[in-house]
């Protein structure tokens, strides 16, 4: 079965947090039903080490990095995905934001009903 529908999850900088959820909503990411705006968000601490190209907005390129982050995750639509990630790509502070794109099937799909006792 093809997923009409994705798991979205990105990691950012607690401060850059809100900025991210908003931008999220605001490309339609987060509808589910009759509600929009909808996510879960859970605290880390994220650590890196940019290469010497690199041009990190935290810290220094060599050396491992460690910041407390956000974990924000999301249901989206197939449909806006492209638009989502562009958005937001652009909304967050990091060069190469840590993002997580997984199929994910719609449970309203399968019908549950719960056997009789």
């Amino acid at each position: 079965m093809e997923s009409k529908y994705y798991h979205l999850i990105i990691y950012c900088p607690i401060e850059a947090a809100e900025r991210v959820r908003r931008t999220l909503a605001d490309a339609r990411a987060g509808r589910i039903g009759n509600y929009d705006s909808c996510s879960f968000s859970s605290r880390g601490i994220g650590r890196f080490r940019g290469g010497k190209n690199s041009k990190p907005a935290i810290g220094k390129p060599g050396r491992v990095e460690q910041i407390e982050e956000e974990r924000i995750e999301v249901m989206v639509q197939e449909k806006d995905l492209k638009g989502v990630l562009q958005a937001v790509k652009k909304a967050h502070p990091y060069e190469e934001p840590a993002m997580h794109v997984l199929p994910m099937m719609d449970y309203k799909e399968y019908h549950y009903r719960p056997k009789k006792l």
